[in-house]
């Protein structure tokens, strides 16, 4: 039996929101001297095809919000030290940014409480990439001075105090994993009397092939958003700003109703049980 005299490290790297060019070059070097990359759901499969060595074992760790499919984010974890503790070279492959609303605090933990070394590479978040792509400048000058990032996907996140302030404010508002409960978002906002003028932007697989730009006024909105099913993943945008779109936008929307991303399937459940033993899964 081979004994491992020093530990590997773990890189958690961005892979941006879609557009494989928009994979940072520190990100891609990484992807290349991988042993092992663990990847999310959202991460162009480009990335992996044109950066990540024929050697690497690429393993999908995918989450997908309220589905029972998505990997827990214990095995994940545990897979992370196992791999390091082989003395292994591992990259954590994240859609996104990988500090907006990700996982990174569990992983970080982890890794630091095992004396693992890793190191953190930033991207481009999905709130940004979808507003660039959308023509719609975030902080835009007479428009809005600031902007937050939020979500909203159970009653619990949000307390009424800062509904009534979120309805009051000309700040941009970036909503993540936030299009499934749009109908109740619109409705809170609605209590606390945002301007009915106000308007929203919904990104539909921004920066993709298939990115769709909808938008409609908080007074339009049952007659131009209520009831639609957006495609995964979807950002919603809220302010002044978004006005801005129609003059600015500079990429026509696909009309597409097709998934650039697949969602997660029951198989998960079984590629994760097989982790767990040990069976690991390599590239397709």
């Amino acid at each position: 039996m081979s004994v491992v005299t020093s530990k590997g490290k773990v890189i958690l790297a961005a892979a941006g929101p879609g557009d494989p060019e928009l994979v940072t070059m520190k990100a891609a070097r990484y992807l290349g001297m991988a042993d092992v990359v663990l990847t999310d759901r959202l991460v162009s499969e480009k990335i992996l095809e044109q950066f990540v060595s024929p050697r690497a074992e690429i393993i999908s760790v995918g989450k997908q919000c309220r589905r029972g499919v998505s990997t827990p984010q214990e095995t994940i974890n545990e897979l992370l030290v196992e791999y390091a503790l082989q003395g292994k070279f591992v990259v954590r492959l994240k859609g996104g940014d990988v500090s907006i609303f990700s996982n990174i605090l569990d992983e970080l933990e982890i890794l630091k409480a095992n004396e693992i070394e890793y190191e953190i590479v930033p991207g481009v978040t999905a709130a940004l990439g979808a507003a660039a792509y959308a023509g719609i400048p975030l902080t835009a000058r007479g428009y809005s001075i600031a902007v937050r990032f939020l979500t909203y996907y159970k009653s619990d996140v949000v307390s009424e105090e800062y509904w009534k302030e979120l309805a009051e404010t000309n700040d941009t508002l970036v909503l993540y994993m936030s299009s499934e409960t749009l109908a109740t978002v619109v409705e809170k906002l609605r209590q606390y009397n945002i301007s009915p003028d106000k308007l929203l932007a919904v990104a539909e697989q921004a920066t993709t092939p298939m990115q769709n730009i909808h938008i409609s006024s908080f007074d339009g909105y049952e007659e131009k958003l209520a009831g639609k099913k957006f495609l995964s993943p979807s950002l919603v945008i809220i302010g002044k700003v978004v006005a801005l779109h129609q003059q600015f936008a500079w990429l026509q929307n696909s009309g597409s109703t097709e998934y650039y991303f697949e969602p997660l399937v029951a198989k998960v459940n079984s590629i994760t049980d097989n982790q767990k033993a040990g069976k690991h899964v390599s590239r397709a």
